[in-house]
Protein backbone atom coordinates (compact mmCIF):
# COMPACT_ATOMS: atom_id res chain seq x y z
CA UNK A 1 0.00 0.00 0.00
CA UNK A 2 1.31 3.54 -1.05
CA UNK A 3 1.52 5.97 1.35
CA UNK A 4 2.56 9.29 -0.61
CA UNK A 5 0.09 11.72 -1.50
CA UNK A 6 -2.24 10.63 -4.25
CA UNK A 7 -1.37 12.60 -7.39
CA UNK A 8 -4.92 12.99 -8.25
CA UNK A 9 -5.66 14.99 -4.38
CA UNK A 10 -2.33 17.14 -4.85
CA UNK A 11 -3.47 20.15 -5.99
CA UNK A 12 -6.40 20.48 -3.85
CA UNK A 13 -4.59 19.17 -0.71
CA UNK A 14 -2.41 22.35 -1.30
CA UNK A 15 -5.20 24.44 -1.57
CA UNK A 16 -6.45 22.73 1.22
CA UNK A 17 -3.54 23.96 3.08
CA UNK A 18 -3.56 27.67 1.90
CA UNK A 19 -7.06 28.21 2.73
CA UNK A 20 -6.47 26.78 6.74
CA UNK A 21 -3.48 28.91 6.86
CA UNK A 22 -5.60 31.73 5.65
CA UNK A 23 -8.36 31.10 8.19
CA UNK A 24 -5.66 31.17 10.69
CA UNK A 25 -4.86 34.73 10.18
CA UNK A 26 -8.25 35.74 9.69
CA UNK A 27 -9.62 34.41 12.90
CA UNK A 28 -6.66 35.81 14.74
CA UNK A 29 -7.84 39.36 13.67
CA UNK A 30 -10.91 38.42 14.15
CA UNK A 31 -10.29 37.93 17.68
CA UNK A 32 -8.45 40.34 18.54
CA UNK A 33 -11.08 42.63 17.04
CA UNK A 34 -13.95 41.11 19.03
CA UNK A 35 -11.74 41.11 22.46
CA UNK A 36 -11.42 44.71 22.16
CA UNK A 37 -15.21 45.49 21.49
CA UNK A 38 -16.83 42.82 23.75
CA UNK A 39 -17.73 45.00 26.72
CA UNK A 40 -20.57 43.37 29.03
CA UNK A 41 -22.25 41.99 25.65
CA UNK A 42 -23.34 37.85 26.16
CA UNK A 43 -23.16 37.86 22.55
CA UNK A 44 -20.10 38.79 22.07
CA UNK A 45 -18.95 37.42 24.77
CA UNK A 46 -19.85 34.18 23.38
CA UNK A 47 -18.74 35.22 19.96
CA UNK A 48 -15.64 35.99 21.20
CA UNK A 49 -14.99 32.43 22.47
CA UNK A 50 -16.40 30.66 19.63
CA UNK A 51 -14.34 32.64 17.20
CA UNK A 52 -11.27 30.94 19.32
CA UNK A 53 -12.53 27.52 19.50
CA UNK A 54 -13.18 27.56 15.54
CA UNK A 55 -9.41 27.88 15.25
CA UNK A 56 -8.88 24.54 16.42
CA UNK A 57 -10.10 22.98 13.13
CA UNK A 58 -7.86 24.41 10.90
CA UNK A 59 -4.77 23.80 13.48
CA UNK A 60 -5.39 19.84 14.02
CA UNK A 61 -5.98 19.69 9.97
CA UNK A 62 -2.31 21.54 9.12
CA UNK A 63 -0.81 18.71 11.68
CA UNK A 64 -2.99 16.15 10.80
CA UNK A 65 -1.71 16.65 7.01
CA UNK A 66 1.56 17.04 7.77
CA UNK A 67 1.68 12.93 9.67
CA UNK A 68 -0.98 11.13 7.60
CA UNK A 69 1.87 10.39 5.02
CA UNK A 70 4.93 9.37 6.97
CA UNK A 71 6.30 5.98 6.05
CA UNK A 72 5.64 3.36 8.58
CA UNK A 73 7.83 2.74 11.56
CA UNK A 74 8.37 -0.23 14.13
CA UNK A 75 6.02 1.50 16.97
CA UNK A 76 3.39 1.93 14.29
CA UNK A 77 3.73 -0.56 11.46
CA UNK A 78 0.76 0.72 9.77
CA UNK A 79 1.75 3.88 9.33
CA UNK A 80 -0.47 7.37 10.33
CA UNK A 81 -3.41 7.60 7.96
CA UNK A 82 -5.31 7.44 11.16
CA UNK A 83 -4.09 10.71 12.13
CA UNK A 84 -6.77 12.63 9.80
CA UNK A 85 -9.19 10.63 11.64
CA UNK A 86 -8.00 12.12 15.05
CA UNK A 87 -8.12 15.21 13.70
CA UNK A 88 -11.50 14.86 12.55
CA UNK A 89 -12.75 13.49 16.37
CA UNK A 90 -11.00 16.44 17.49
CA UNK A 91 -12.81 19.10 15.23
CA UNK A 92 -16.30 17.10 15.97
CA UNK A 93 -15.70 17.49 19.60
CA UNK A 94 -14.77 21.36 19.34
CA UNK A 95 -17.93 22.02 16.89
CA UNK A 96 -20.14 20.31 19.83
CA UNK A 97 -17.92 22.26 22.28
CA UNK A 98 -19.17 25.63 21.19
CA UNK A 99 -22.87 24.94 20.74
CA UNK A 100 -23.37 22.96 24.23
CA UNK A 101 -21.24 26.28 25.34
CA UNK A 102 -23.34 28.65 23.82
CA UNK A 103 -26.83 26.94 24.87
CA UNK A 104 -25.29 26.71 28.05
CA UNK A 105 -24.34 30.51 28.63
CA UNK A 106 -27.79 31.91 26.78
CA UNK A 107 -29.78 29.67 29.17
CA UNK A 108 -28.56 30.62 32.28
CA UNK A 109 -28.50 34.50 31.02
CA UNK A 110 -32.22 33.96 30.52
CA UNK A 111 -32.78 32.05 33.64
CA UNK A 112 -31.27 34.89 35.73
CA UNK A 113 -32.59 37.95 34.04
CA UNK A 114 -29.87 39.24 33.51
CA UNK A 115 -30.04 43.05 32.49
CA UNK A 116 -26.80 43.84 30.29
CA UNK A 117 -26.38 47.34 29.66
CA UNK A 118 -24.40 49.08 26.83
CA UNK A 119 -22.38 52.69 27.66
CA UNK A 120 -21.18 55.16 25.70
CA UNK A 121 -17.63 55.87 24.57
CA UNK A 122 -15.55 58.63 24.05
CA UNK A 123 -13.28 58.04 20.97
CA UNK A 124 -11.34 60.12 18.61
CA UNK A 125 -13.16 63.06 21.19
CA UNK A 126 -16.28 61.89 20.16
CA UNK A 127 -19.06 60.61 22.39
CA UNK A 128 -21.22 57.32 20.82
CA UNK A 129 -22.93 54.44 21.64
CA UNK A 130 -20.61 51.70 22.15
CA UNK A 131 -23.16 49.17 20.54
CA UNK A 132 -22.04 50.47 17.12
CA UNK A 133 -18.26 49.19 18.03
CA UNK A 134 -19.60 45.88 18.68
CA UNK A 135 -21.78 45.96 15.43
CA UNK A 136 -19.25 46.66 13.30
CA UNK A 137 -16.89 43.69 14.79
CA UNK A 138 -19.16 41.14 14.54
CA UNK A 139 -20.28 42.52 10.69
CA UNK A 140 -16.42 41.89 10.46
CA UNK A 141 -16.27 38.57 11.86
CA UNK A 142 -19.09 37.73 9.22
CA UNK A 143 -17.73 38.09 6.09
CA UNK A 144 -14.21 35.87 6.40
CA UNK A 145 -16.10 32.67 7.32
CA UNK A 146 -18.66 33.29 4.73
CA UNK A 147 -16.08 33.16 2.13
CA UNK A 148 -13.71 30.98 3.37
CA UNK A 149 -17.18 28.09 4.32
CA UNK A 150 -18.14 28.85 0.90
CA UNK A 151 -14.13 28.07 -0.73
CA UNK A 152 -13.56 25.03 1.26
CA UNK A 153 -16.42 23.00 0.85
CA UNK A 154 -16.11 21.86 -2.65
CA UNK A 155 -12.45 20.81 -1.95
CA UNK A 156 -13.38 19.08 1.10
CA UNK A 157 -15.83 16.68 -1.19
CA UNK A 158 -13.18 16.08 -3.44
CA UNK A 159 -10.76 15.35 -1.03
CA UNK A 160 -13.09 13.31 0.93
CA UNK A 161 -11.82 15.46 3.96
CA UNK A 162 -14.59 15.01 7.19
CA UNK A 163 -11.78 17.54 8.87
CA UNK A 164 -11.84 20.44 6.30
CA UNK A 165 -15.68 19.54 5.86
CA UNK A 166 -16.31 20.31 9.70
CA UNK A 167 -13.56 23.53 10.27
CA UNK A 168 -16.60 24.56 7.16
CA UNK A 169 -19.55 23.79 9.25
CA UNK A 170 -17.23 25.76 11.90
CA UNK A 171 -17.19 28.68 9.76
CA UNK A 172 -20.65 28.20 9.48
CA UNK A 173 -21.29 28.65 13.08
CA UNK A 174 -18.62 31.34 13.12
CA UNK A 175 -21.28 33.73 10.91
CA UNK A 176 -24.10 32.91 12.10
CA UNK A 177 -22.69 34.08 15.60
CA UNK A 178 -22.00 36.86 14.15
CA UNK A 179 -25.33 37.60 12.52
CA UNK A 180 -27.74 36.64 15.70
CA UNK A 181 -24.68 38.67 17.88
CA UNK A 182 -25.78 42.56 15.94
CA UNK A 183 -29.37 41.27 16.44
CA UNK A 184 -28.73 40.39 20.23
CA UNK A 185 -26.71 44.54 20.41
CA UNK A 186 -29.15 46.41 18.67
CA UNK A 187 -31.68 44.73 20.93
CA UNK A 188 -30.20 45.51 23.58
CA UNK A 189 -30.30 49.21 22.63
CA UNK A 190 -33.57 48.96 21.78
CA UNK A 191 -34.53 48.04 25.77
CA UNK A 192 -34.69 44.35 24.85
CA UNK A 193 -32.64 42.62 27.71
CA UNK A 194 -33.15 39.18 26.46
CA UNK A 195 -32.73 39.98 23.17
CA UNK A 196 -28.73 39.57 23.66
CA UNK A 197 -29.01 36.16 25.05
CA UNK A 198 -31.91 34.58 22.92
CA UNK A 199 -29.92 36.02 19.66
CA UNK A 200 -26.73 33.37 21.03
CA UNK A 201 -29.18 30.84 22.28
CA UNK A 202 -30.90 30.52 18.69
CA UNK A 203 -27.79 29.40 16.85
CA UNK A 204 -26.54 27.18 19.70
CA UNK A 205 -29.23 24.38 18.62
CA UNK A 206 -28.02 24.80 14.92
CA UNK A 207 -24.03 24.53 15.52
CA UNK A 208 -24.99 21.20 18.34
CA UNK A 209 -26.69 19.61 16.10
CA UNK A 210 -24.24 19.39 13.29
CA UNK A 211 -21.26 19.00 16.48
CA UNK A 212 -23.08 15.94 17.33
CA UNK A 213 -23.96 14.85 14.15
CA UNK A 214 -19.97 15.13 13.34
CA UNK A 215 -18.94 13.51 16.69
CA UNK A 216 -21.09 10.06 15.69
CA UNK A 217 -19.54 9.75 12.49
CA UNK A 218 -16.09 10.39 13.86
CA UNK A 219 -16.45 8.30 16.53
CA UNK A 220 -17.10 5.46 13.96
CA UNK A 221 -14.62 5.97 11.81
CA UNK A 222 -12.14 5.33 14.87
CA UNK A 223 -14.28 2.28 15.73
CA UNK A 224 -13.59 0.64 12.45
CA UNK A 225 -17.11 1.15 10.97
CA UNK A 226 -18.16 1.37 7.60
CA UNK A 227 -16.96 4.51 5.18
CA UNK A 228 -20.04 7.32 6.25
CA UNK A 229 -20.65 10.00 3.85
CA UNK A 230 -18.79 13.37 4.38
CA UNK A 231 -22.10 15.02 5.76
CA UNK A 232 -24.15 11.97 7.47
CA UNK A 233 -24.13 9.11 9.57
CA UNK A 234 -25.20 6.91 5.99
CA UNK A 235 -23.16 4.81 4.14
CA UNK A 236 -21.00 6.86 1.49
CA UNK A 237 -22.42 6.30 -1.94
CA UNK A 238 -19.02 4.92 -3.12
CA UNK A 239 -18.54 2.80 -0.67
CA UNK A 240 -21.86 0.97 -1.38
CA UNK A 241 -20.83 0.74 -4.61
CA UNK A 242 -17.34 -1.02 -3.85
CA UNK A 243 -19.53 -3.24 -1.41
CA UNK A 244 -21.96 -3.94 -4.32
CA UNK A 245 -18.81 -4.67 -6.88
CA UNK A 246 -16.81 -7.22 -4.81
CA UNK A 247 -20.37 -8.82 -3.78
CA UNK A 248 -21.14 -9.60 -7.32
CA UNK A 249 -17.21 -10.96 -7.99
CA UNK A 250 -17.58 -13.23 -4.73
CA UNK A 251 -20.94 -13.76 -3.83
CA UNK A 252 -19.85 -16.16 -0.74
CA UNK A 253 -18.02 -14.11 0.54
CA UNK A 254 -18.27 -11.64 3.77
CA UNK A 255 -17.14 -8.25 2.77
CA UNK A 256 -16.12 -5.91 4.74
CA UNK A 257 -15.36 -1.66 4.47
CA UNK A 258 -13.30 0.50 7.28
CA UNK A 259 -12.20 4.08 6.71
CA UNK A 260 -8.96 5.74 7.70
CA UNK A 261 -8.93 9.05 6.98
CA UNK A 262 -10.03 9.72 3.58
CA UNK A 263 -8.77 6.55 2.96
CA UNK A 264 -10.91 3.42 2.47
CA UNK A 265 -9.89 -0.16 3.44
CA UNK A 266 -11.74 -3.07 2.32
CA UNK A 267 -11.32 -6.55 3.24
CA UNK A 268 -12.74 -10.01 1.14
CA UNK A 269 -13.44 -13.19 3.64
CA UNK A 270 -13.59 -15.84 1.12
CA UNK A 271 -12.42 -19.83 1.05
CA UNK A 272 -10.43 -18.89 -2.00
CA UNK A 273 -9.91 -15.81 -4.90
CA UNK A 274 -9.53 -17.45 -7.89
CA UNK A 275 -9.07 -13.99 -9.95
CA UNK A 276 -7.99 -11.68 -7.03
CA UNK A 277 -8.98 -7.72 -8.11
CA UNK A 278 -6.20 -5.88 -7.91
CA UNK A 279 -6.85 -2.12 -6.87
CA UNK A 280 -7.69 -0.27 -9.85
CA UNK A 281 -9.87 -2.91 -11.01
CA UNK A 282 -12.14 -3.14 -7.60
CA UNK A 283 -12.93 0.56 -7.72
CA UNK A 284 -16.57 0.94 -8.64
CA UNK A 285 -17.26 4.69 -8.63
CA UNK A 286 -16.04 7.81 -10.49
CA UNK A 287 -12.07 6.72 -11.95
CA UNK A 288 -10.62 10.70 -10.93
CA UNK A 289 -11.39 8.96 -7.19
CA UNK A 290 -9.97 5.58 -7.26
CA UNK A 291 -7.21 6.68 -5.09
CA UNK A 292 -9.78 6.38 -2.00
CA UNK A 293 -9.23 2.58 -2.35
CA UNK A 294 -6.08 2.19 -0.57
CA UNK A 295 -5.90 -1.40 0.33
CA UNK A 296 -8.03 -4.82 -0.93
CA UNK A 297 -6.70 -8.13 1.20
CA UNK A 298 -8.08 -11.50 1.25
CA UNK A 299 -8.43 -13.16 4.38
CA UNK A 300 -9.52 -17.05 4.61
CA UNK A 301 -12.38 -17.83 6.82
CA UNK A 302 -9.73 -19.85 9.39
CA UNK A 303 -7.74 -16.38 10.16
CA UNK A 304 -10.94 -14.36 10.54
CA UNK A 305 -11.35 -15.35 14.26
CA UNK A 306 -15.05 -16.24 13.38
CA UNK A 307 -14.86 -19.64 12.04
Amino acid sequence: MSLRIPPEIEPDLRRAIRLEWWTLAWLASIVAVMGLTAGASQAMRTAWIEDMLSMVPAIVFLVAVRIEHRPPTRLFPFGFQRANSIAFLISAVALAAVGAMLLFESGMTLLKAEHATIPPVTLFGATFWSGWLMVAALLYSVVPPVILGHMKLPVARRLQDKVLHTDSLMQKADWMTGVAGVGGVVGLGLGLWWADAAAAMLIALSILRDGVNALRIATAELADGAPRALDSDELAEDAQALIGLLRRHYPDADIRLRETGRFIHAQVVCAAADAPLDLKGAWPAEPERGWRLAQLSFVPPALDGRA
